[in-house]
């Protein structure tokens, strides 16, 4: 398929089956942690990028399957940049919610909120996932490097208007990198800027996969445990922090056994695969964990013909292998 990939085990969504609205990277920001890389250029209008009914198409399509439908806990609207920026959102949210009783989430870097149709487009949505990494313009400017016509006054007014007005669970995402927005100054601001908010959950996170730039390393956990009890202690909002990256593989749960197990041809499953890796990096036991080929080992065996064609990237970070 196109535009849906995985369902993907998500550490903060569970079996999470992602609906990418773009074929190509379109984003008003150009972060230094991306995992999709570098874009070209600012996109900052929203518009059809793509046909909203091939996605559909693709979403009945998914659906149709009780096999696989059981296999996903929630689907979750993302894309290759922004989301809010295709004009279909409200209309693939919608028919979402009419096709499925599984929750719809939406991961949004919430720099349209203060457009009035898209806050009433995630009206529709279960979870709203926003992100917010600094409330300093220079922190701002550094980390999330925006277009021209984004302004970091008006997000902020645009989030909290969204948080006072949605119904939903909304949960928001802050990224540190470190020597960029990781300073007491940074996390200061940022508590005056989310006093206002209605907030059910901060989730922290810093760089763990290959980042747009090499340059954009990983704050320590330490400094996060330190960030996470000064939020808690000013904000009264439950704060997640990510694992420590040395435990995550050993504290992920193995996914349940399904009910019904769909069986992948090796083109099948080489072409699920690129689709996964094409909005993301992932290592070895990732893509087990997905697709249940057998072990780790096993995956770099079946990829290993890609990565020497050059299909296909093998990157360290952090001590670990990615593919992309």
């Amino acid at each position: 398929m196109k535009y849906i990939f995985g369902p993907v085990n998500s550490r903060r969504l569970g079996r999470s089956l992602g609906i990418d609205l773009f074929s190509d990277k379109i984003c008003n920001l150009n972060c230094i942690y991306c995992e999709v890389g570098t874009a070209t250029t600012s996109v900052g209008q929203r518009a059809f990028h793509t046909p909203p009914q091939a996605i559909i198409e693709e979403i009945n399509a998914f659906c149709a399957d009780a096999g696989r439908l059981d296999a996903v806990d929630v689907f979750t609207v993302t894309a290759q940049g922004e989301p809010t920026l295709h004009s279909g959102l409200g209309q693939i949210i919608g028919h979402l919610k009419l096709i499925t009783d599984k929750p719809v989430a939406v991961l949004t870097n919430g720099t349209t909120l203060m457009q009035a149709d898209v806050r009433l487009e995630l009206a529709l949505a279960d979870i709203v996932i926003p992100s917010l990494d600094a409330a300093l313009v220079e922190s701002f400017l550094k980390v999330d490097r925006p277009g021209a016509d984004v302004n970091l006054e008006e997000v902020i007014e645009g989030l909290t208007s969204f948080s006072l007005e949605y119904r939903g669970k909304l949960w928001l995402e802050i990224l540190f990198v470190q020597g960029f927005n990781d300073s007491f100054r940074d996390v200061e601001a940022l508590v005056s800027a989310l006093r206002p908010m209605r907030l059910d959950k901060i989730q922290l996170n810093t760089v763990v996969r290959p980042p747009a730039v090499p340059f954009a390393r990983p704050v320590g956990w330490g400094r996060l445990v330190e960030i996470a009890q000064y939020f808690h202690e000013h904000l009264a909002v439950p704060v997640d922090l990510p694992f420590e990256p040395a435990e995550e593989a050993s504290r992920m749960q193995p996914p349940e056994v399904l009910k019904t197990k769909r069986v992948l041809s090796l083109d099948e499953a080489l072409e699920e695969i690129l689709q996964m890796l094409k909005r993301r990096p992932c290592t070895a036991v990732d893509i087990d964990r997905t697709f249940q080929l057998g072990g780790p080992e096993k995956v770099e065996q079946l990829l290993e013909p890609l990565v020497n064609s050059g299909a296909l990237q093998r990157q360290n970070h952090g001590n670990t292998s990615y593919y992309q």
